[in-house]
């Protein structure tokens, strides 16, 4: 949305009633707010991946950011609301980490592997840090709701985006004609859920070179 944009001078020759009081134009002051909040979801995020989203309150926010809560309140209007837009934001980024990026690849197998590096690339750091999508599947698996739903959505987003690089990959003639390509994709989304659980919780040594050796295994189970 452009801002408003305002002459500096009214149809009556004087000043508009902002410019006269030194108040702030509408459209700077509508720019404040939405860096003011994407401050906010910023640390938002950075807690979430943390404690989770259940962790996160307008208080905490608030005390995090050095704001009253009735200023954090202001742009979100629930906690809901805050959770929501923590996951959207965590979206946002992995579509540009790991989804854009791979479609500078051919379709076919060239773009399933990068879409897996990617991926990977981008897990090796959540394992420190932690994913929200991991923890939010935890959290609300069996909460139905508008946060559980921006989760899902999100996750079913991503998947069928991998599901559709292994069905042109079947189609360029890059897998054989018996190819499942709904069971190859489950098995490389396997593969990282596994590498999170024993990377991340159980500390297994190893875990990320043996992620990698199972995908090229399914690629060569799968391909042509």
């Amino acid at each position: 949305m452009s801002a408003l944009s305002l002459s500096c001078k009214s149809t009556s020759g004087a000043l508009p009633h902002a410019v006269r009081h030194g108040g702030q134009q509408p459209g700077r002051a509508l720019q404040k707010g939405q860096q003011t909040k994407r401050a906010i979801v910023e640390a938002a995020l950075g807690l979430a991946t943390q404690i989770g989203l259940e962790g996160l309150s307008i208080g905490v926010l608030a005390e995090l950011t050095k704001m009253s809560k009735s200023g954090v309140f202001a742009h979100f209007g629930s906690r809901e609301e805050l959770q929501i837009s923590v996951v959207r934001e965590y979206f946002i980024r992995f579509e540009q980490e790991v989804f854009y990026p791979a479609l500078a690849q051919p379709r076919g197998l060239p773009r399933v592997k990068a879409l897996f590096a990617n991926w990977m690339q981008r897990v090796t750091i959540e394992l420190q840090s932690g994913c929200i999508f991991i923890s939010g599947a935890v959290e609300f698996d069996d909460r139905p709701g508008a946060v559980r739903d921006a989760l899902a959505n999100s996750v079913q987003t991503w998947l069928s985006a991998m599901y559709r690089a292994v069905v042109q990959a079947k189609e360029c003639g890059h897998l054989h004609l018996q190819a499942d390509e709904q069971q190859m994709a489950f098995e490389i989304h396997g593969l990282i859920l596994a590498l999170h659980y024993e990377a991340r919780f159980l500390k297994i040594p190893g875990s990320i070179a043996r992620a990698n050796q199972g995908f090229e295994n399914i690629i060569t189970r799968f391909g042509a």
